[in-house]
């Protein structure tokens, strides 16, 4: 078992110490019957708390009594808070992950696909600010917590694959550009869906427009939508005996 954090063996030691019949009652009265339910209400208690206040500033007695639990149960189910981020970084992505995967493009036309998941990333990242936050406190810790899981890792590829087979479908149509990286083209969706409302508070101080308006939302996705189309659209063919544009060259002996 790992040890509390300093906050939590405070609070802890400085609890009465319960006489030792009662102490017994109270032992028989938390054994979980449902262990399944107890361990989600401590895992979604976590979720909010590591949210709200990122790893350094949650506390463990906090999440249990937000699950109305107790802090053994806690470290019984999870064994301490270490382990206990690292399984509420694996839910909120798991769920983004587990969504993107019943998505279904086997008989959509290629640009549908991308414009399709593109969409869902953009209302999946809107409707989660628990996930946009969680984000971002672990990449001000260089994905510490991250690290340790290879879940998370694993559940990564089939969406590029996903992705990967819209690609190749759409390149053999001759819609889409031969060249495009599926992780590329993954990371710029994200950003176009992850960024202005990471940073709508901000930038919507900055330049005096409300960015996370329902309005301004909408806009962004369809010139999203644009940009995303424009970058895959294959290059243009030059046509043999077309007129070029004139050569600047450099003349010697020019004075200004």
């Amino acid at each position: 078992m790992m040890a509390l954090d300093k906050t939590d063996h405070q609070a802890m030691a400085a609890r009465p110490k319960p006489h030792p019949e009662s102490e017994s009652a109270a032992a028989r009265q938390i054994v979980p019957r449902d262990p399944a339910r107890t361990r989600a209400r401590i895992l979604k208690a976590a979720v909010a708390e590591f949210s709200a206040k990122g790893y350094s500033g949650a506390r463990t007695v906090q999440i249990a009594s937000r699950a109305k639990s107790n802090i053994r149960m806690l470290y019984h189910y999870f064994g301490g808070k270490d382990a206990l981020y690292v399984c509420v970084l694996e839910e909120v992505l798991s769920r983004l992950r587990a969504a993107e995967l019943q998505l279904d493009f086997g008989t959509v036309e290629p640009e549908d696909g991308i414009l399709q998941m593109f969409d869902f990333i953009d209302r999946h990242f809107g409707a989660r600010p628990e996930l946009r936050r969680l984000l971002a406190f672990e990449n001000m810790n260089q994905a510490r917590h991250l690290k340790r899981s290879e879940l998370i890792r694993r559940s990564a590829s089939p969406v590029l694959e996903l992705i990967g087979g819209l690609l190749q479908r759409g390149a053999a149509a001759g819609l889409f550009r031969p060249d495009v990286d599926a992780l590329h083209l993954y990371v710029a969706m994200v950003s176009l869906a992850y960024y202005s409302r990471a940073h709508g508070p901000t930038l919507s101080r900055i330049f005096d427009t409300d960015l996370l308006a329902d309005d301004w939302q909408a806009a962004h996705r369809a010139q999203s939508h644009h940009m995303l189309m424009g970058f895959l659209a294959p290059a243009p063919v030059a046509v043999a005996g077309a007129a070029r544009p004139p050569a600047t060259r450099a003349r010697k002996g020019n004075k200004a």
